[in-house]
């Protein structure tokens, strides 16, 4: 570990500190929002003299240029997390994805599974005592730090100083370079009719003094506005957006409730608008935590009434979700949604909840289907699930038979596809 009495961290210009970097090297970098968008820049900029240099990250959101198909020879692109920006990438062979659970992120680089050579990272101006934040994402930074053999920093003054578990002393750095820039960020979605009554629905569920797991995007948002009536609520979730402002604002959530250890609004990523980072910078009522602690079951069993709210893209009529594909397009990972469905179910009082619209494709196909298709993943398995929320209702599965179940699930399908489903069964059956 990096503390205490080495020499003072070095002061050097990005050029030099890219040059340190060299062909064969493993080089993990801060993830999500928190990518360092200037060495990353400098290292496509040098990438002419480097060959089968290793990256790890985990749902980027810069651009992303070191996976393109020219790129192949100077970086092989590892992800813990689809998202967005690497979809493509990963689907044409220009990056991979290691399948796991969030949670298990950090003990691969504790137990070096996953090795780190030099650490890109970014973090926020030191303050007085020459700590720094983390700032818009914790989850695995911490044990990169610790066990990479180099650590070269991003210091951007535009960074929110976030609290929680997020600081880190200037002295765990082996060098610095100084840069200001935006984090980046995404819009607020856009709320439709569907998105508000799979809220509706949800909210129900959500009793007062619950503690919330809900994502980002636009069903997430919904959720969010339809609990602003709710008393004494807490946040832990993995990631949250600009719709968890607005909640904290209305005045639904109770610190004092907050448990183990928990601050009113615990996550690890921070992932939406300008508004949001600022809302964050120097905010008590907000803990980013690594995501061992926000992910992990010994943690989530100890909160009672905590309610797990996950998205899906598909369901069979069996209870197996399917969070992962389109048809044989990987869109993301298995994420930290069987870390919270299992955690709220060792909850006192807990619930998993997997929401999503009945149908895809502007109506024209179920996201109901009899079986999963052939090499699609099972993200969540059928043992798993307690409720499924459709616009048009609730199915609910937890100790349900496997006819039980479909009956559940046909009844919030679409109606366009309910004797189709049915039908499907029957001859499963027979």
């Amino acid at each position: 570990m990096k503390y205490g009495n080495q020499p003072k961290t070095g002061k050097i210009s990005i050029s030099d500190a890219i040059g340190m970097i060299k062909s064969g090297q493993r080089v993990s970098l801060s993830p999500v929002c928190a990518e360092p968008l200037n060495l990353v820049k400098e290292l496509i900029n040098q990438k002419d003299r480097l060959e089968n240099v290793t990256l790890y990250t985990m749902m980027p959101m810069g651009d992303c240029e070191y996976s393109g198909p020219d790129m192949l020879k100077h970086f092989n692109v590892k992800v813990f997390s689809v998202g967005p920006k690497l979809m493509k990438a990963l689907n044409q062979g220009y990056a991979e994805y290691i399948p796991c659970h969030l949670s298990q992120i950090p003990f691969f680089f504790r137990e070096r599974l996953v090795e780190s050579d030099i650490a890109l990272v970014q973090m926020s101006t030191p303050d007085n005592h020459g700590y720094c934040s983390l700032g818009v994402s914790v989850s695995y930074i911490r044990p990169v730090i610790d066990n990479a053999k180099i650590v070269i920093a991003e210091i951007n003054d535009q960074m929110p100083r976030t609290l929680g578990d997020s600081m880190v002393h200037i002295s765990q750095v082996d060098y610095i370079v100084e840069t200001s820039h935006p984090i980046p960020t995404i819009p607020v979605p856009k709320i439709g009719a569907v998105e508000t009554k799979i809220a509706q629905i949800t909210a129900e569920l959500v009793p007062d003094g619950a503690a919330v797991q809900v994502g980002i995007g636009n069903i997430a948002d919904a959720i969010l506005q339809e609990l602003t009536l709710k008393k004494n609520l807490t946040i832990h979730t993995g990631t949250f957006s600009d719709g968890a402002v607005a909640l904290a604002k209305s005045g639904a959530l109770d610190g004092m409730k907050g448990q183990p250890e928990s601050g009113r609004m615990t996550t690890t990523e921070l992932i939406g608008t300008t508004e949001l980072y600022n809302f964050c910078h120097n905010n008590p009522l907000v803990s980013l935590r690594p995501i061992d602690f926000t992910h992990n079951i010994n943690v989530l069993s100890q909160i009672n009434n905590l309610i797990s709210v996950t998205a899906g893209i598909e369901i069979d009529l069996s209870g197996q979700v399917n969070a992962e594909m389109r048809g044989k397009t990987l869109v993301n990972g298995v994420g930290g949604q069987l870390d919270f469905v299992r955690g709220a179910g060792a909850s006192f009082g807990g619930k998993s909840i997997v929401v999503f619209p009945s149908t895809a494709k502007k109506g024209e196909i179920s996201r109901i289907v009899p079986k999963l298709g052939e090499g699609v993943t099972a993200t969540v398995g059928r043992a798993d699930i307690d409720y499924v929320i459709t616009e048009f209702g609730v199915a609910h599965l937890r100790g349900k038979t496997l006819s039980e179940r479909a009956r559940e699930l046909i009844a919030v399908a679409h109606p366009d596809f309910r004797q189709e489903l049915k039908s499907a069964f029957n001859k499963i059956n027979n």
